[in-house]
């Protein structure tokens, strides 16, 4: 269901924006709000705590995990100016050998760092955003899936980074894509087709998509609604991931390059479409958020059905 919802959010927000900026010098803008910004999102649903169904955290998770992805597609297929072929397939190249040595079960971690390092060069050389080589690495190290995963590669590279990223990575990242100069026509800029398709496509868009097509899937019998959620707590998290703000902003960068006026209003559109959407999903699931029957919950009444029926 998480994989639909992505689907939903991501399409139909970029359908909304290009609606707005169809065969204009704006239209490379239709992968803005695409993308939702997974720490703030989770952080916001962390300030409602067991107000929320635990099942809803874990949706929201894997919906911005797999929205960010298609995210990284898409800044890796169309924010590719020149592509260099020899370099793609190099890179490809050591991905399929740390792949083989994921299924060898080589469990120590320089081999895959020295393989993500080439692999990362190439990529940059091939003209594909180099983005996607830090994906496909994260997918060749290996993990082995249980509780108790202290020794895997994947488990040891993951706390080696989570201080340097959490407290220097993104704080540099934030200062340095984030600044955004606020002058008079700084209003004007807001109404441009291009900031109202970031805006609209954010806060309508995302919940519209990631709602509509989760109900699709589930009428369909594709998936079902985990039972202590209802469409109110889906329609919550899709308002949740209107929240777009680092990806965004990545993206921004990339589809108006040296554009430094259509730049600062993109960026202005995404803070404020990022911060309505996330105190409209925070009131939503506040007020209407509260768990129903759980999945535990319906199968001791489902025994309880059968037991009386065999009595």
């Amino acid at each position: 269901m998480p994989i639909v919802a992505a689907v939903g959010g991501i399409a139909l927000p970029a359908l909304v924006h290009f609606s707005l900026n169809a065969g204009t010098p704006t239209q490379a803008g239709v992968g803005i709000p695409m993308a939702t910004d997974i720490a703030f999102a989770l952080g916001v649903l962390a300030l409602l705590g067991s107000r929320v169904p635990a099942s809803l955290k874990v949706f929201l998770t894997a919906l911005a995990v797999m929205d960010d992805l298609g995210a990284i597609i898409v800044i890796a297929v169309f924010y590719t100016v020149e592509m260099s072929l020899a370099y793609l397939f190099g890179a490809l190249a050591v991905f399929g050998l740390l792949v083989a040595l994921n299924r060898l079960r080589v469990m120590s971690l320089l081999p895959y760092l020295l393989g993500g390092a080439l692999m990362w060069f190439l990529m940059l050389k091939s003209g594909v955003h180099a983005t996607i080589a830090g994906v496909l690495l994260a997918f060749a190290i290996p993990f082995t899936g249980k509780e108790d995963d202290e020794e895997s590669p994947s488990h040891r590279l993951e706390h080696f980074l989570h201080k340097p990223v959490a407290f220097l990575i993104l704080p540099v990242f934030a200062l340095a894509n984030t600044a955004i100069v606020v002058g008079a026509g700084a209003l004007q800029g807001l109404t441009a087709s291009n900031s109202l398709g970031i805006i609209f496509g954010l806060l309508i868009g995302k919940p519209v998509g990631i709602t509509l097509l989760s109900f699709v899937a589930v009428a369909a019998g594709v998936c079902r609604l985990p039972f202590d959620l209802s469409w109110r707590h889906v329609f919550g998290a899709g308002l949740l991931g209107g929240i777009g703000f680092t990806m965004s902003i990545f993206i921004t960068n990339l589809a108006f390059a040296g554009g430094a006026e259509v730049v600062n209003a993109s960026k202005m559109a995404i803070l404020l479409a990022s911060l309505l959407g996330g105190t409209a999903g925070f009131l939503w699931l506040k007020l209407l958020g509260q768990p129903v029957a759980g999945d535990d919950d319906m199968d001791a009444m489902d025994f309880e059905v059968r037991a009386s029926g065999e009595a």
